[in-house]
């Protein structure tokens, strides 16, 4: 039975096999987001009219209630038609009757307003007094000549009884009301107003309904006569809340209601708010709508609210939804299985085929005779026989004779154990061409299954993986640049002749070597040349040497050559010979003509010792030797080159100690001016306080230290220090004194020199220009690009730069004139043997005189006789320094020779 990791789910589910369950759940998928939106708008189409029906409910409502009132308007205003003359108690009374509290809520209370001339005032005031209302005064007083004071307000609670005597007719808004009401002899409605008989804090909106009462109880019909006739109005004061929120309340609970006077949306026109809506605004619905009342115009707006949303919400789109995507995926999950049954049936059918006609091996499948009755297609492309000819093919004549015992009973091994898989036989088979392939093979016995009805072979070619392990073997243990052998295998060859050469006590020789120079090749002319000329120099080592002798490189520029077998040392000392002669000669690179040179050291197997690792380490310090002798030559370990070895090592472990116990100071030797006679600067020598030698100087030392590697950290150390120095001086009064520090090539050259420089100058406060940095003339060496990057950075920081032993080494013209260089010093072997030797003279003289023409100020140093000062001054040189002048002081004699110095001038 198929098992599911031969069809797992993440395969079953990529297009190529599902494509047609993925179809089917997009379209299912599709078609229940389409009754889902319908479903949804459904709903919000049922919530949108259940909103405007209470919306148009509310206005009805409204409408109504608005129109009740105005018939107890006309009501009240009957009672004077009828009865003429109205006292305060028959007007009490039928308010009461009326129940304005249970009938009529909203009604804050119906009232009378008498029209009153000027001249009845007093007479007016005095009759209301006298019917109780003792305080009763008409306000506001104006010019006359009616008023129109409110004489009567039911129910006569305290809070009407402060609205007696209020003219209502002074306020324009009340006043507008009233006149239309006069002249139409209709009730009208104010606008917007705050009741008088309101509290502080309850300003609610309110309005009145005026209705107007006309002498002789009938209405004149022209309005002059209206106006001569009008005896006062009768009026309903209204509060908003309390009017409409128990119609609100009623018909649209869950809904923000908003009345706005005249149609202006606006804060001032707000009569009335539910204030149930979203905080955010926001809303699903909105409908407006125009109320017209007593000549008045009300805007009506009303939103539905979170709460009216939530109620009106229906769980059937989110049925719809869950549904529709649950039955999508079961009809997908359903048609999965239907495929993955339709591939796993394919897959069945196919397991033969894909099993023999693998591309990457051979299937062949014998009969009991061991006769072929089918080979896969692979056959053509590996062994190059036709898979439709198998019939023809004899195994046993493809099978190599030596081989085929082993083939053979392989296959009767197999014959008795069938459905087993047989070991691996490896077999030489001849192919199309003739040719022998190695290949590897298993029997496994399929006699009984149905459509194998035989032994199958498969047959691996071992040719491309042998060809691999060969590569691999190569890359392991060969250089790929040159083709040599490379440091692992030639560490096995070394311990393989050291084996034998202790066994038979017949010597052998290890030659360490490393060309001289090639740093200087490799990063002038780049290093593609640098590759072809390690290339050349293994050809011509190998044309040196024996087919059984080794050689090997190690990395960079470094070779081993192994002498197997040799007589002693001067056999090898010719060997050593004949590789110098071969070496020393020009090639050309890149249209470029080099020189190379080659230093080698040489031990001697088993004499000086019978450890490969050792023996690496002697022909090492050899090959070190050899350098410090002139390069181009060959030396053999000594037992003295190991002790100084030993004796460097212990060197460089006291100097990186004393590193680390801060057991370095400064000293300074004076600098000056010939002109003045005066000391300008101190240039800063490096001393190490020794537990042992006492105060050892810097020429003992730095050169281990740069090839340490700790000059970096020293210097950094020195230059900190000096800089330091710089600002005592300062504070002691010598503000205008230089101090120069010396560099070294390997400082210099590291790539956090620079970023090194300008830290310590802003940590020190000291002013770049007060420092001078000499650099060694070898500097100019390096690669002029890079240099000249270096020195520029250098000078804009204000540093003076003064190239140190000028004169030796390769000291370029053409340097001197690029790079901005301020000062030059003269070395001191030119200056030790002034004046009697005549070329040190010569050569004194063309350097200060090269330095003038090219605006270079010259520094003499090692000055140590009277003779060499005079002579320098004639020459033109600018400074001096050396021991005729003072010995190199630590600080504290420093400041008392400058003291000195500054008391008494300095001469010759």
């Amino acid at each position: 039975m198929m098992n599911r990791k031969e069809l797992p789910l993440r395969k079953l589910l990529q297009p190529r096999y599902s494509w047609m369950a993925w179809l089917l759940l997009a379209a299912s998928l599709a078609v229940m987001v389409l009754l889902w939106q319908v479903s949804i708008r459904l709903v919000e189409d049922r919530t949108e009219a259940r909103f405007k029906t209470q919306s148009l409910q509310l206005k009805t409502a409204i409408e109504e209630r608005l129109l009740n009132y105005e018939q107890v308007l006309a009501g009240s205003a009957g009672l004077f038609a009828v009865a003429g003359d109205v006292s305060r108690e028959d007007w009490r009374e039928y308010v009461d009757k009326v129940d304005i509290n249970r009938y009529y809520p909203g009604i804050q209370g119906i009232g009378y307003v008498q029209k009153i001339g000027v001249r009845q005032m007093a007479d007016h005031i005095a009759s209301v007094r006298r019917d109780g209302v003792l305080n009763y005064l008409v306000t506001p007083l104006g010019a006359g000549p009616d008023y129109y004071p409110m004489v009567y307000l039911e129910p006569g609670t305290e809070r009407n009884r402060k609205a007696l005597g209020y003219d209502a007719f002074s306020d324009p808004v009340h006043r507008r009301a009233m006149v239309r009401a006069r002249d139409h002899a209709e009730p009208k409605v104010t606008g917007k107003v705050v009741l008088v008989q309101e509290e502080v804090a309850e300003d609610q909106a309110g309005f009145l309904m005026y209705y107007p009462v006309y002498q002789g109880g009938e209405v004149p019909e022209s309005r002059v006569e209206r106006q001569m006739m009008l005896a006062g109005y009768v009026f309903s004061a209204f509060r908003m809340n309390h009017l409409l929120d128990g119609i609100v309340g009623l018909i649209a609970p869950f809904l923000d209601v908003r009345i706005y006077d005249s149609g202006e949306i606006s804060r001032d026109a707000l009569m009335y708010g539910s204030n149930l809506g979203s905080l955010d605004d926001e809303f699903s619905f909105e409908k407006s709508q125009t109320i017209t009342h007593g000549g008045r115009d009300w805007l009506l707006q009303t939103r539905s609210t979170p709460a009216f949303d939530y109620l009106a919400s229906d769980p059937r789109p989110s049925i719809v939804l869950s549904s529709g995507i649950l039955i999508s995926l079961l009809m997908f999950l359903f048609v999965l299985t239907m495929i993955r049954s339709r591939i796993m049936a394919q897959i069945s059918a196919g397991r033969y085929r894909a099993i023999t006609e693998g591309a990457a091996n051979v299937t062949l499948v014998l009969e009991r005779n061991r006769k072929t009755r089918y080979a896969s297609p692979s056959s053509r492309d590996i062994l190059g026989f036709d898979p439709d000819r198998a019939s023809s093919l004899e195994l046993e004549s493809l099978v190599h004779t030596e081989d085929w015992p082993q083939l053979k009973a392989g296959f009767d091994e197999a014959v008795k154990s069938p459905g087993q898989q047989m070991p691996v036989i490896r077999a030489r088979i001849r192919d199309s061409e003739g040719q022998w392939r190695d290949m590897e093979g298993t029997f496994t016995a399929m006699l009984n299954v149905p459509g194998v009805d035989g032994v199958v072979l498969s047959l691996r070619d071992l040719t491309q993986l042998k060809a691999a392990q060969s590569e691999l073997h190569r890359l392991a243990f060969y250089d790929p640049l040159t083709g040599l052998a490379n440091r692992q295998l030639f560490k096995d060859r070394l311990s393989h002749v050291v084996r034998r050469s202790r066994r038979s006590q017949e010597p052998a020789a290890l030659m360490f070597l490393d060309l001289d120079g090639f740093k200087r090749i490799n990063d002038t002319l780049g290093h593609d040349c640098g590759d072809e000329l390690l290339k050349q120099v293994s050809q011509w080592l190998t044309g040196c040497v024996r087919e059984d002798d080794s050689v090997a490189r190690l990395g960079g520029d470094e070779f081993v050559v192994l002498l197997s077998r040799i007589s002693g040392p001067d056999a090898a000392g010719k060997v050593a010979e004949t590789i110098l002669r071969r070496l020393c000669q020009r090639v050309r690179l890149n249209d470029h003509e080099v020189g190379i040179t080659v230093s080698i050291g040489i031990t001697m197997i088993p004499h000086d010792s019978e450890d490969p690792g050792t023996l690496m380490k002697y022909a090492d310090l050899a090959m070190y030797r050899a350098k410090e002798l002139g390069r181009n030559m060959y030396q053999f370990f000594t037992p003295a080159m190991n002790i100084k070895a030993a004796r460097r090592l212990l060197q460089q472990e006291e100097l990186a100690t004393a590193l680390d116990g801060d057991r370095f100071v400064l000293h300074y030797q004076p600098k000056i001016d010939l002109e003045s006679e005066r000391v300008i600067g101190v240039e800063a020598f490096l001393r190490w306080h020794h537990p042992e030698k006492g105060l050892v100087s810097a020429q003992q030392f730095i050169s281990l230290a740069e090839e340490t590697g700790l000059i970096v950290r020293l210097g950094e150390m020195a230059l900190r220090q000096a800089c330091i120095q710089v600002q005592a001086l300062e504070r002691a009064g010598f503000e205008s004194l230089k101090m120069a520090v010396n560099l070294s090539v390997r400082q210099l050259t590291d790539s956090g020199f620079l970023d090194m420089m300008r830290q310590v100058i802003t940590e020190t406060g000291v002013s770049p220009e007060r420092l001078e940095l000499e650099m060694p003339a070898e500097l100019l060496n390096e690669d002029p690009r890079m240099l000249r990057e270096l020195l520029v950075s250098l000078h804009d920081m204000g540093v003076c730069l003064i190239l140190d032993d000028f004169g030796t080494g390769s000291c370029s013209l053409v340097a001197l004139q690029q790079l901005p260089l301020d000062v030059i010093k003269i070395d001191h072997r030119f200056i030790r043997d002034i004046p009697y030797n005549v070329s040190a003279t010569d050569v004194a003289s063309a350097v200060i005189a090269l330095a003038r023409k090219l605006h270079l100020t010259v520094v003499a140093e090692g000055v140590e006789t009277p003779q060499q000062l005079n002579f320098l001054k004639s020459a033109g040189c600018a400074q001096c320094q050396g021991n005729l002048f003072s010995y190199p002081l630590d600080e504290d004699a420093l400041i008392g020779f400058l003291i000195r110095q500054y008391e008494r001038p300095l001469t010759s």
